[in-house]
């Protein structure tokens, strides 16, 4: 097998430089404008610039014409389609919508299946209910298109005020409370208010319903936590 000339090699790999440069300046372009028209699509967990920038091309230049989550559910391909038989109640996969909005929540959720607890204690649980990874996948897929849906339809509505997690930790340990106690309280999982608390992800919904339950009988302050924690 004859070596390709030594000139053609210097071809081939200053025109892979080139366009890996172009690659980068096209993703820097993506970032700002995600950053400016949708501020907190990128905190999503597992959401990066690339999937982040399908999605909202996915939801057009007027996703406010999307009247629910379903509906955008359904425009991505992951509204669940109904396949049961007899005392069998299962859902299949939709092969419809948006195959590349479809494949950006897809790649979310391998993400999420990898590297967050809170997606793999899910995981963990739903196969114990024997349902299959296929199934599990769709689900995480559904729950994704919901927590998207509502950035892209109010993506100046997290701009609220973030109870301090830091804060909120110390007026949970003010009550003897557990993260478990939290989390039972508030109708999430033990790992969601860790990340809140270590600010790993802000959660705005989950940290500001918090507050009321953190400072519930538990004789401190506001203040008297943040010097408990200063």
């Amino acid at each position: 097998m004859k070596k390709p000339p030594t000139g053609s090699l210097t071809l081939t790999r200053n025109a892979y430089r080139e366009n890996q440069q172009r690659a980068d300046q096209l993703e820097s372009q993506m970032k700002a404008l995600l950053e400016a028209h949708y501020p907190h699509l990128l905190e999503v967990y597992g959401v990066k610039t690339i999937t982040a920038s399908q999605l909202a091309v996915t939801a057009g230049g007027n996703p406010q014409r999307i009247h629910n989550e379903a509906a955008f559910a359904s425009l991505c391909g992951a509204a669940p389609i109904p396949a049961s038989s007899g005392k069998t109640n299962r859902h299949r996969l939709n092969r419809g919508g948006d195959r590349r909005g479809n494949s950006a929540l897809h790649r979310i959720a391998l993400v999420r299946m990898r590297h967050d607890p809170t997606t793999r204690a899910y995981v963990e649980r739903r196969l114990g209910e024997n349902k299959t990874k296929k199934e599990i996948i769709r689900c995480l897929k559904r729950a994704i298109a919901r927590e998207v849906y509502k950035i892209l339809t109010r993506p100046h509505e997290a701009e609220t005020t973030v109870p301090d997690g830091a804060e909120l930790c110390a007026l949970r340990k003010t009550r003897n409370a557990t993260l478990s106690d939290a989390a039972r309280a508030l109708g999430t999982w033990p790992a969601r208010i860790s990340d809140i608390e270590k600010h790993h992800r802000p959660l705005p919904d989950i940290a500001n319903r918090y507050r009321p339950f953190a400072v519930e009988r538990g004789g401190v302050s506001s203040q008297g936590a943040r010097a408990l924690i200063g």
